[in-house]
């Protein structure tokens, strides 16, 4: 079920990112515009994994470093893949074999994304010191606890019941 819930989503994240390419048709960079290396000096514009943790000037410059890099090695989003989901789902018969085999291999793609970028953000935190690692985590528990609070609002009243009921007995 996992598998076929994450196979979902990342073809709706694809999807809806072919909307925004389809007015081009060149390949472009999966590194998202906003982690230009510009963000790192602008503490009230930044939106990153490392915002609340005080970086030295040396730790900026490695991880603007790290980023150029990064936006070169990063596979570029396959538009020919969106063209090709796109004719499949506006297509008069639906073919979900098709589909399937290509949603997969879209998802394949961005895994590979997401594994180069989570290789990059590991070198980024191996770049701080033991009190900003401390800081960074604080944060990242503080977020993950906003979520699942959020969730738990987001859940039907008949999923809430099951859970209660399951962790009374």
């Amino acid at each position: 079920m996992f598998k076929a819930a994450s196979l979902g989503l990342a073809t709706l994240l694809t999807l809806s990112s072919g909307v925004a390419l389809a007015e081009g048709a060149k390949p472009m960079s999966a590194m998202p515009a906003e982690h230009n290396s510009t963000m790192l000096d602008k503490p009230q514009e930044r939106n990153t994994m490392f915002d609340g943790v005080n970086l030295t000037e040396q730790q900026r410059q490695q991880m603007r470093d790290l980023m150029h890099q990064a936006r070169k090695d990063l596979p570029d989003i396959n538009v020919e893949q969106l063209e090709t989901m796109h004719r499949l789902v506006t297509a008069e018969k639906f073919d979900q074999k098709a589909v399937r085999a290509q949603a997969e291999l879209m998802a394949q793609e961005q895994v590979d994304r997401q594994v180069e970028m989570a290789r990059i953000r590991n070198q980024m935190f191996n770049l701080l010191t033991p009190e900003q690692k401390n800081v960074l985590n604080q944060k990242h528990e503080l977020r993950i606890e906003q979520m699942r609070q959020q969730l738990s609002g987001l859940q039907t009243p008949s999923a809430q019941k099951t859970s209660s009921t399951s962790t009374t007995e």
